[in-house]
């Protein structure tokens, strides 16, 4: 099946880990307000969409310390959880919904990792997503986090 990503928000990096632990217990999502799908690494193929979305620079975004940093583990290391940018999530959550799919067009190309595993159709619809779950995120002051397992 692959490994899955479940993009979400959370107030913390507390509620973030706590809510990874209750995920590894549960097959449903309870309610949370998350996106999951496979092969979007938030660490690795993500970065050129967000060096996109927010024009930083990719060393200046590798080098920010909420990028990919591990906030919880549940099950012997079967899920983990790490964060995402504050300044990620706050340019998502601004931008243009209508220039997302150019976004995912110029993703695509990208050597960040994808290695066409999705086109640009599959990346705008992620782009879409996750935007929504940035804005909601935003405007009640969370944080963006993503759980991942194989």
């Amino acid at each position: 099946m692959g490994v899955l990503y479940g993009y979400y928000s959370a107030a913390d990096d507390k509620d973030a880990a706590r809510a990874v632990v209750r995920e590894f217990r549960r097959a449903e999502s309870g309610g949370r307000d998350q996106h999951v799908t496979q092969g979007i690494d938030p660490v690795v193929e993500l970065l050129p969409a967000e060096v996109l979305i927010t024009g930083r620079a990719p060393e200046d975004i590798r080098s920010d310390p909420r990028r990919g940093a591990l906030v919880g583990v549940a099950g012997e290391g079967r899920v983990v959880a790490v964060s995402l940018t504050d300044s990620f999530r706050d340019a998502l959550a601004a931008f243009d919904a209508d220039l997302l799919d150019d976004v995912a067009m110029g993703w695509s190309r990208s050597s960040g990792g994808l290695h066409g595993v999705h086109g640009p159709d599959v990346l705008g619809l992620f782009l879409k997503e996750l935007a929504g779950l940035a804005g909601r995120a935003s405007a009640d002051g969370r944080r963006l986090y993503c759980w991942i397992r194989p």
